[in-house]
């Protein structure tokens, strides 16, 4: 077995009376992108923060790059790149300027840095923003600059909580292409995500967690295959949750593996959507969708539709 670039064992956090992360363990092999998915709350942030040194286990081992975190957090981060959640962008400095500052950090010789800025611009497509402060970019460009500050030290694994939260689409799928290019290039990365087709699209292994533990683990299209149905088929419109509900309907329900209702949608889980479909013909008042099923619903199925707070 490959030895891994990155791995956790048994790590524990408490705050108070409450398990913030339980026994959690994983590993990232060199050149993949292993994502991590969850409800709020369920030990994500926690987990990269003590990843990062940030905040100490309260038992468990963190080794990366043969080395021991927190005992040798500072050759560890030497190693690393991080994007945060939040903008921690120098606003009183412009791009060009936030890179060389950031180099500096890591004992960077101006020179050196220097060297790299335009490389790291051109590949966050920013070439044209070199002098622009971070007040002057947009959101998406911003979360790229982030990026390309996190590459200033060249890491070999690159640890991002949430990078594409509050982009619109064409900044998600700019900012995709940008983490496809860094595999292909051979990094590693750790994800955390709450957007399901991020993750199906760049994660080569997910782990799933929910308060605190590991629920899942592995490939995205074989834990869908683990824990799914192939199909589904969404009702809504008017009446739609007669579906779920009434009598009458018991032999529609009968045809499905698995019936969910989440707000005015019904959702039908089975391996033959087609007596569904024709089942449902009828009802010239409801709306249908059929599609494969997808990480989303892996997701819902294992840590249920009720909405959580942030904590």
């Amino acid at each position: 077995m490959t030895q891994p670039l990155f791995e956790v064992t048994d790590l524990v956090k408490r705050y108070g009376d409450a398990t913030v992360v339980n026994g959690l363990g994983f590993r990232i092999d060199p050149g993949e992108c292993l994502g991590v998915i969850g409800p709020n709350g369920a030990g994500k942030t926690t987990t990269i923060k003590m990843c990062l040194g940030l905040t100490a286990p309260d038992a468990g081992r963190i080794t990366a790059f043969g080395l021991d975190m927190p005992r040798d957090a500072l050759a560890i981060k030497a190693r690393l790149g991080v994007v945060a959640q939040m903008d921690t962008l120098d606003p009183d400095f412009n791009a060009e300027e936030n890179l060389l500052v950031y180099g500096r950090y890591f004992g960077l010789a101006d020179a050196a840095i220097r060297e790299r800025i335009p490389r790291l611009l051109e590949f966050a497509a920013l070439t044209h923003k070199a002098k622009a402060r971070p007040g002057e970019l947009s959101g998406g460009m911003k979360r790229r600059l982030s990026l390309a500050r996190a590459l200033v030290n060249d890491p070999q694994l690159l640890l991002l909580d949430e990078p594409t939260t509050g982009l619109d689409p064409q900044a998600r799928h700019l900012m995709w292409e940008r983490l496809q290019l860094l595999l292909q290039q051979g990094k590693s990365i750790l994800l955390t995500t709450h957007f399901m087709d991020e993750a199906e699209r760049l994660c080569s292994r997910l782990l799933v967690l929910d308060h605190g533990r590991k629920i899942a683990e592995g490939r995205p299209r074989e834990l869908i295959a683990q824990h799914l149905e192939p199909d589904v088929v969404e009702v809504y419109g008017p009446g739609a949750l007669d579906i779920a509900q009434r009598e009458e309907h018991a032999a529609l329900r009968a045809l499905a593996s698995r019936v969910e209702v989440s707000g005015e949608t019904v959702f039908l889980y089975t391996a033959q959507a087609q007596p569904i479909l024709a089942a449902l013909a009828h009802q010239h008042a409801l709306r249908t969708l059929h599609r494969p099923a997808n990480l989303e619903d892996l997701f819902l199925k294992l840590t249920g539709r009720q909405i959580r707070e942030d904590g």
